[in-house]
């Protein structure tokens, strides 16, 4: 991360090319959240099915281990970005200054997004590139949700998937944890 927090201007590659804005791992590997809206991370997972892949990409606060947002398409694209970037200043407490720490996957340096969280306030944690322990703590949280909701499970449309998506995240939110 460069100075006073903002992101470095290196550029990461994917298929040879710079994709965008990456940042330090500001989190690191502590994963310490003393409160609620401190730290949070974020993943993409695209569970395949038999009428094609979905596209979940959750954000979980590390402080209160709830799922704050939680878009999911049935395709890989920029569409889903706004969603969780609209829902997490909405719902942050005032005075609060939340971390998102995710991996270095293309949707996470895009321009769009990363303007969008600078505009918000919010500085971007990311670990190095193909670091898996890096972004541990969120491949644990969403471990647990996909193996719960999700695996070894059929649904004959997307929109059946995401109802019960939906609904299991609520589930985990307010009555599981």
């Amino acid at each position: 991360m460069g100075s006073a927090g903002r992101p470095a201007a290196a550029g990461a590659t994917r298929t040879g090319g710079r994709v965008g804005e990456t940042s330090e791992s500001v989190i690191g590997r502590g994963f310490r959240a003393g409160a609620p809206w401190e730290e949070a991370g974020t993943d993409a997972t695209e569970p395949k099915r038999p009428w094609g892949k979905a596209r979940f990409a959750p954000t979980c606060d590390f402080g209160s281990k709830e799922t704050v947002a939680w878009p999911t398409s049935p395709r890989p694209d920029m569409a889903q970005q706004p969603e969780p970037l609209g829902q997490l200043p909405a719902k942050r407490p005032e005075g609060s200054a939340p971390m998102p720490h995710s991996d270095m996957g293309w949707q996470y340096q895009h321009a769009s997004r990363c303007g969008r969280l600078r505009a918000a306030g919010i500085v971007q944690s990311m670990p190095r590139k193909g670091n898996r322990i890096g972004n541990g703590a969120t491949e644990q949280a969403f471990g647990h949700l996909k193996d719960e909701s999700f695996r070894n499970q059929t649904w004959p449309s997307f929109e059946e998937f995401r109802r019960d998506l939906d609904a299991y995240v609520v589930h985990w939110n307010a009555r599981r944890r």
